[in-house]
């Protein structure tokens, strides 16, 4: 019997690629990596070219049953485009809708739309986290655009019957993982001071293992059909001890300087720097109960596990 064919986009980035790499351990499916670019992972499976933003250079989906679209033009910490918003809708919401509808009309059964919890907003109060099915609430061009291309995918799957399933994780991290948490894991492997040693927050993470595995029950799991799941690694860590778990897994000593979070703050905007202070003391937590209850999933991997199986990668490299 043929392996049902999985069409992964983004398979050149951290989440699409870990996807393929999982269906390729797994054996049950048939992955096809779609990417704008060069991949490591021509050779391994079928590749082909998928550029969001040229509507012309989509892959053929003909006898594919899934495709799990992780392409987008992805957030920024400090963006320059004169309209961003129209920048990113041309790539989130153009570009994975022109995609979307050329799935529906190929027969693809079911479309997994990777977004972001930025659809829900920027930030919660400690011990209400963020839901599923609350309303959505984006801020920032970046969330907009998620918010958008969900709507969009809702619409057509009413029109066509596609299953549409929409995943918003948060900060995702694991090896290979680049950006701020990358940063910090330098900060501490050098063993810089860090006046980030009374931070109170909580934040919800999500590793790459655990989201890959959510992704592969949603792949063909029915319940999943037509829902929004939130995903986490079950266990909130607030930024003190997010670096602590981490420089542990380093077999680092952390300087952690224990400076009042209202000073941190009040330093922040001094210097006009309020949106890093934000996401360092900000609490952000998502509630992950749904994927249980419709799905039976809770996070296979620990944030510790995760967190050694992160710096491991990291001291190998340096050591290269």
């Amino acid at each position: 019997m043929k392996s049902p064919r999985v069409v992964v986009t983004g398979a050149g980035g951290f989440v699409g690629e870990a996807v393929v790499f999982r269906l390729l351990l797994d054996r049950k499916f048939l992955p096809v990596a779609a990417a704008r670019g060069p991949t490591r992972l021509s050779g391994l499976c079928p590749v082909v070219t998928l550029d969001l933003a040229a509507p012309g250079v989509m892959p053929v989906l003909n006898d594919v049953q899934v495709v799990v679209h992780a392409a987008a033009r992805v957030h920024v910490m400090s963006e320059t485009a004169a309209d961003a918003l129209a920048m990113y809708r041309k790539i989130n919401v153009d570009g994975t809708l022109s995609l979307a509808r050329r799935a529906a009309t190929s027969g693809v059964a079911r479309f997994i739309f990777i977004s972001s919890i930025k659809v829900n907003g920027e930030s919660t109060v400690i011990g209400n986290s963020f839901q599923a099915d609350n309303p959505a609430a984006p801020v920032d061009p970046y969330g907009v655009s998620k918010y958008e291309a969900e709507e969009g995918l809702r619409q057509l799957s009413r029109e066509s019957g596609m299953e549409v399933v929409i995943i918003r994780p948060p900060l995702v991290y694991g090896p290979g993982v680049k950006a701020n948490f990358l940063s910090m894991m330098r900060w501490l492997d050098k063993g810089i001071p860090l006046p980030l040693g009374a931070i109170s927050n909580q934040r919800s993470l999500v590793a790459i293992g655990n989201l890959v595995d959510l992704i592969v029950t949603c792949l063909e799991h029915p319940a999943a059909a037509n829902q929004t799941f939130l995903v986490s690694d079950g266990e909130d860590l607030s930024t003190t001890q997010l670096l602590r778990r981490l420089a542990l897994a380093l077999g680092k000593k952390s300087r952690l300087v224990p400076v009042p979070q209202w000073l941190l703050t009040l330093g922040a905007s001094l210097v006009g720097k309020q949106a890093a202070a934000k996401r360092i003391c900000g609490s952000l937590q998502v509630n992950i109960d749904k994927n249980r209850d419709v799905l039976g999933w809770i996070p296979p991997i620990s944030v510790d596990r995760a967190m050694r199986q992160t710096a491991d990668y990291y001291l190998d490299k340096q050591t290269k």
